[in-house]
């Protein structure tokens, strides 16, 4: 425990992490909503997600909620917990099937932007949300803020 507070106090590069997950999971999910027939429940329905009508925006709003906690630093560890699992499906429902129809150089190159997210949570789960985060100001105490 002792040495991943020693690797976070110099992780102050953390935010650009969290930057860029929250940034396009609150945009995608936004998107879920404004864009309904083509990445919401209209896409739903074309991969073949069970009840589209709920899991879309259900998706939608669990992408907006996690990316804002994720921005924010707050309870990041376990925000990141619902986007991974979204993020399987997400690639098992539509990475897969390409695999299989078009072979591994199209999948890699459809399933870029998906490594780079899921191995981008995978972070954020393991060193947390860093320095410049509520989490760390909610868990240290305020004399170890002000020497810092």
């Amino acid at each position: 425990m002792e040495r991943l507070r020693i690797v976070q106090k110099y992780f102050n590069s953390i935010i650009i992490i969290r930057l860029m997950l929250s940034l396009v999971f609150i945009s995608e999910g936004i998107q879920k909503f404004i864009f309904s027939d083509t990445l919401g429940v209209g896409r739903f329905i074309k991969i073949g997600i069970p009840h589209p009508g709920i899991m879309a925006p259900f998706v939608g709003i669990v992408e907006i909620v996690c990316g804002g906690l994720i921005l924010l630093g707050l309870f990041t560890r376990l925000a990141t917990l619902p986007l991974l699992i979204s993020m399987f499906v997400a690639f098992s429902t539509t990475k897969i099937p390409l695999l299989l129809e078009k072979g591994f150089w199209a999948m890699a190159h459809e399933a870029r932007t998906d490594w780079c997210m899921i191995l981008g949570l995978i972070f954020l789960f393991i060193v947390g949300s860093g320095r410049w985060s509520l989490d760390y100001f909610r868990t240290q105490p305020m004399k170890s803020r002000e020497s810092s």
